[in-house]
């Protein structure tokens, strides 16, 4: 599914963010990548959404090679991929379903298959009944279930989440990780980017460990061990 095979980035002029990654992620799986701010955990999370690419090495996902990946073919890679971030990213000024809708609008989705799928993503993230709220009318847990939301509409393979939890409570914590599982459950390769050791020893996953931007760690149930 994903292959990082002898990935180096350097930021110019010469900061190393990540050195000699060597990373197999199967059809799947629920991981764990883990480190300190700084270590190289977005940079592994751009690097796999394209956003940035290798100094060295090479990336593969799904089969496909993306190291040199064109500008024109990432809008097809990132419909294989669903992102979640710390800060939601909601329009304010749009409700829960016009959020979601602009997601499947940007590729051209007609209106009658956009009134399909919504309801659908919403059921799946315990939302139904709210796609007519705005985000300042929604929790925190809620609006991220709309971001979780906005990402399965292309019915992702992989669903990358970066530090989702960063900006939530406790008990908020643990229903968007429990979401994640449900997800996982239906066969998604779930990614999550965290630095939060009471989420990954709850997980009881497989964890990546990054430390001084390189792979220090790999357990397949493992625990926040920095």
């Amino acid at each position: 599914m994903i292959r990082f095979i002898n990935v180096t980035k350097i930021f110019p002029p010469n900061t190393i963010a990540l050195k000699d990654i060597n990373l197999h992620i199967k059809p799947g799986e629920f991981v764990s990548i883990v480190g300190q701010s700084g270590t190289g955990k977005t940079t592994i999370a751009r690097l796999m959404t394209a956003e940035i690419k290798p100094t060295k090495g090479k990336i593969v996902i799904g089969g496909w090679e993306i190291t040199d990946i064109k500008k024109m073919d990432i809008p097809l890679l990132r419909r294989q991929i669903g992102v979640v971030f710390q800060d939601f990213k909601l329009l304010p000024k749009k409700t829960v379903f016009e959020n979601i809708a602009f997601a499947l609008q940007v590729c051209g989705t007609g209106p009658s298959r956009i009134r399909e799928i919504i309801p659908q993503v919403l059921k799946i993230v315990s939302l139904d009944g709210k796609s007519d709220r705005y985000p300042r009318n929604l929790s925190g847990g809620e609006q991220q279930r709309v971001a979780i939301a906005r990402s399965l509409v292309h019915r992702p393979k992989i669903l990358l989440a970066d530090e989702p939890t960063g900006n939530l409570d406790a008990i908020n914590t643990r229903e968007i990780i429990d979401l994640l599982l449900k997800i996982n459950e239906f066969g998604t390769t779930v990614i999550l980017v965290t630095h939060n050791k009471d989420v990954v020893n709850y997980l009881k996953k497989r964890v990546i460990t990054i430390d001084d931007n390189t792979i220090v760690s790999d357990q397949d149930k493992g625990r926040y061990i920095i």
